[in-house]
């Protein structure tokens, strides 16, 4: 079973990718993992790669293609894969379609967990953290046992990251939408995309998951 795993930053797409590899013994593909991969094994693509991320740029696609079809040829995906973070865009989307083609393989389903902006604001904007000894707290999921104190060292001084402030996590959502928005309709033409429902327990969705993955 050959899979693409979509979803907005916070809705739980790292959770699902995580139960779809450890249920079905297939590997997990994320874009940083194969560039790490390619950049340890010294590969051509790798150093490439390397060249560009160690003076800031963007990795353009070609050399990102070229390392995903390197990493989709090995042995261990013979069964299957789960691919992770990539396409990030439509070029990509048709760069896979090429590489899959070429590799004799083909896509069998997209599963885009789903979740509502205003409910992955509440959820990225939340994460609050001790100024004093760095603890991670959310203002809904894990609050400081007492209001106000935190409960690793006793301070009484919080603050927020900018990066989970509501107006930079509201403008981070709205480029990621504008980006996945052309390659969920590229998959659902294709008849290949499977939208889940993410904002319910972990489990219920992941027996939606499963429905999908064991009905291919």
């Amino acid at each position: 079973m050959n899979l693409i795993i979509m979803g907005l930053p916070g809705a739980g797409k790292g959770t699902q990718a995580e139960r779809i590899v450890d249920t079905y013994n297939i590997p997990h593909i994320s874009t940083g993992d194969m560039f790490r991969e390619a950049m340890a094994n010294g590969t051509e693509l790798g150093k490439q790669a390397k060249a560009y991320m160690d003076e800031g740029s963007l990795v353009p696609d070609e050399v990102t293609n070229g390392i995903v079809k390197e990493r989709l040829a090995q042995a261990d995906t013979e069964k299957g894969f789960l691919l992770d973070g990539f396409p990030r865009t439509i070029e990509q989307a048709y760069a896979l379609e090429e590489i899959l083609n070429d590799l004799g393989k083909q896509l069998d389903t997209v599963i885009n967990i789903h979740v509502e902006e205003d409910v992955l604001v509440d959820r990225l904007a939340g994460r609050f953290m001790c100024k004093d000894c760095g603890a991670t707290y959310h203002k809904v999921n894990h609050p400081p046992k007492v209001e106000g104190t935190c409960d690793r060292c006793g301070g009484h001084n919080f603050y927020q990251r900018e990066d989970d402030k509501p107006e930079t996590v509201k403008n981070r959502l709205k480029v990621n939408v504008a980006a996945s928005a052309p390659i969920l309709e590229f998959y659902n033409e294709k008849n290949l995309l499977q939208t889940l429902d993410g904002n319910r327990e972990i489990e219920d969705v992941f027996v939606d998951v499963k429905k999908i993955i064991d009905n291919l």
